[in-house]
């Protein structure tokens, strides 16, 4: 249904896998983490969301396992740490940071939707998984650092922007939308979303 799209996953998550790292080390940081934690940390953002999602779909081998690179490079990042830390810090704002994610939220929401789709699961299940897929590797990150994750306390649009445009993703491409162009909108419209959510301090309704 979408050939392109499954073809250009490697270089996408590519993109995604690092915004989602420095994210990580940056936390890693934040905690005062050795090189080993340092690692762990970078490892689990970077990599957490899609192993989930792979072990829901029995989809193997992990995408880390297949492309071992990627894993290489982030534990010589971590060895370097220091180094590494300090350039990011001079480098990397918070609002650079803040972008960074949203930016491996996009990228990640729609491959894992993607990856979904494209081994026959329902609509629903797909933005699910797309959801999953991004947001997870932070679920994670956070319960390593000893913290709650940001995705069940920030007020703000995380989850719910990813969910967005994963349905929007899945509706293009339903109406026989071209699928890099479906990706391209759905992709940045999450983004998008995320910024300015962040900007203008948007929150989601509370539950009770």
């Amino acid at each position: 249904m979408f050939p392109t799209v499954i073809k250009l996953i490697p270089f996408i998550e590519a993109i995604g896998i690092i915004a989602f790292c420095i994210s990580g080390f940056i936390r890693a940081q934040q905690r005062k983490f050795d090189s080993v934690g340092v690692f762990i940390i970078g490892f689990v953002t970077a990599f957490g969301g899609g192993t989930l999602r792979d072990i829901l779909l029995d989809r193997r081998p992990f995408y880390w396992v297949e492309h071992q690179n990627y894993v290489i490079a982030i534990f010589v990042c971590s060895l370097l740490a220091g180094k590494t830390l300090d350039f990011m810090h001079r480098v990397l704002s918070r609002k650079g940071m803040i972008v960074a994610d949203a930016l491996g939220l996009g990228l990640f929401t729609i491959t894992s939707t993607a990856i979904a789709l494209d081994a026959h699961m329902p609509y629903f299940v797909a933005a699910m998984l797309g959801v999953i897929g991004a947001a997870f590797g932070g679920v994670i990150r956070d319960i390593l650092c000893g913290d709650t994750p940001l995705l069940l306390t920030d007020s703000r649009p995380y989850a719910s922007c990813a969910f967005i445009g994963a349905w929007i993703y899945i509706a293009l491409l339903h109406f026989n939308a071209n699928d890099i162009v479906s990706l391209l909108i759905s992709s940045s419209l999450i983004v998008v979303f995320r910024l300015v959510s962040v900007k203008l301090r948007l929150e989601v309704p509370k539950g009770f």
